[in-house]
């Protein structure tokens, strides 16, 4: 699993600057208005060998002090509950506030692991004694960067592996299934769990996000554990609880990230939304094995069309993940539950699956053979050969004599006969395009 860093602060810090910096792209929009990020992003960091996640915090919208007290202390509590390592970032422009001081004081008796940076130090000699104001804070040595000029950001970087966890004290192997529950508030996934298991374990509320933890509970079923993570949910956008609604998307993050199998809970009631499509991307960008369950099933009124309509809906929303298995539920009545189990068992072997060298290249040149590979001003795309080079998802490796020619909508083709001849199912694929050294 990998670790994750979550970015604290005051709206107009220089958040998102900052994750845009160290993303190395553009992720974040960046305006100079604060609470202009809408949505929580986050991106895998690979630094001097550590990898974690980073994830940019949601904007703060005050209309008052207090607001903005309340919205970053509810940012702070989440951070501390989820993420290994906390930056908090300040500005020495706007110099140390009164919301800093109280922020630090709740970071600080967390006894989290905690880097303090100061942002907008373009000269530190101009502005070397503005941040030893920030020594206040009682954050140890505060750390002076430009997020827009990408100055100091090796020393902050440094410090915040010096505090990740140590690859070796991670825990031990553990090969029970691991399963991620997640989706909107109030669209089931608590009651999902609690019938599975039996009984009321898991807090449930008609009061939209009742989960604020991820909580995991281990199942048992024809002799296998699994663990199922029940996570807080998205809420929609509103100008209530902002802060604590986009920050949401941070357990997600981290229950997804420590899952084999993800379940996207769907509200039948409601339909696939926009919310979906966010929480159903978190799995899809990190390769998990996914299954989408329709909830609430038994409130809808069906005719011979139903299933088909809805499946449409939701292969039209979701379009970015045709693999995802797909089921409908109700945690109410227990319809078709037990099914949930038997395509967590489907959906892990196919993420799991190994494919011989000599077996994919029969596959592969019989799909060349039966649609010819794209060319360009006389020269043809060829596949020299291919090999699968690992699992959780299945990762290939294609070799070819161009990787210009290699049209994404021909990779596509490669993938759904790869995905056909070996039975993959409910697992995303994915494929990574090489040239030869020879002919490069």
């Amino acid at each position: 699993m990998r670790p994750i860093v979550a970015l604290v602060g005051r709206p107009n810090v220089g958040k998102s600057t900052l994750f845009n910096a160290l993303a190395g792209k553009r992720i974040s929009i960046v305006e100079d208005t604060p609470g202009v990020t809408r949505d929580r992003i986050y991106t895998d960091i690979n630094w001097n060998g550590r990898d974690f996640t980073i994830v940019d915090t949601g904007g703060i919208e005050p209309d008052s002090k207090d607001v903005l007290l309340s919205g970053m202390r509810a940012q702070a509590q989440i951070a501390i509950e989820t993420a290994h390592v906390i930056i908090f970032l300040t500005d020495v422009r706007s110099g140390l506030s009164d919301a800093d001081m109280k922020v630090a004081d709740l970071l600080r008796r967390s006894g989290k692991q905690l880097v303090l940076a100061v942002n907008k130090v373009d000269d530190i000699n101009k502005f070397q004694y503005d941040v030893y104001e920030f020594f206040n804070l009682g954050l140890g040595d505060p750390i002076a960067v430009s997020a827009s000029q990408l100055k100091g950001l090796g020393d902050l970087m440094d410090r915040v592996v010096e505090l990740l966890p140590d690859s070796s004290e991670e825990e031990e192997d553990d090969d029970r299934p691991r399963v991620a529950i997640v989706g909107k508030p109030n669209v089931g996934k608590s009651s999902i769990i609690n019938k599975l298991l039996g009984s009321n374990r898991v807090l449930v509320s008609d009061i939209a996000g009742t989960t604020r933890d991820a909580v995991d509970t281990t199942i048992v079923r024809g002799g296998r554990e699994y663990v199922f993570i029940d996570t807080a949910g998205l809420r929609r956008k509103s100008k209530v609880d902002t802060s604590l609604e986009h920050y949401m998307i941070l357990r997600t993050v981290s229950a997804v990230e420590r899952s084999d199998v993800v379940i996207v809970v769907i509200d039948a009631s409601e339909g696939v939304s926009e919310q979906d499509d966010k929480v159903s991307g978190i799995a899809h960008d990190m390769g998990k094995a996914c299954i989408i369950a329709v909830n609430k099933w038994d409130l809808i009124e069906k005719d011979n069309s139903t299933v088909k309509k809805f499946t449409e809906k939701v292969r039209n929303v979701l379009s970015f993940m045709p693999y995802a298995e797909l089921v409908f539920i109700s945690a109410e009545t227990g319809q078709r539950l037990n099914k949930l189990f038997e395509m967590i068992d489907l959906t892990l072997d196919s993420s799991c699956r190994r494919i011989q060298t000599g077996v994919l290249n029969e596959i592969i040149n019989e799909a060349t053979t039966l649609q010819q590979p794209p060319s360009d001003k006389g020269k043809a795309l060829k596949i020299r050969y291919t090999t699968q080079v690992g699992v959780k998802p299945p990762t290939f490796v294609v070799f070819v004599n161009s990787k210009e020619l290699m049209h994404f909508s021909y990779l596509r083709y490669l993938e759904n006969k790869v995905r056909e001849a070996f039975a993959f199912r409910g697992t995303p694929l994915r494929f990574i395009v090489r040239e030869k050294e020879s002919e490069k």
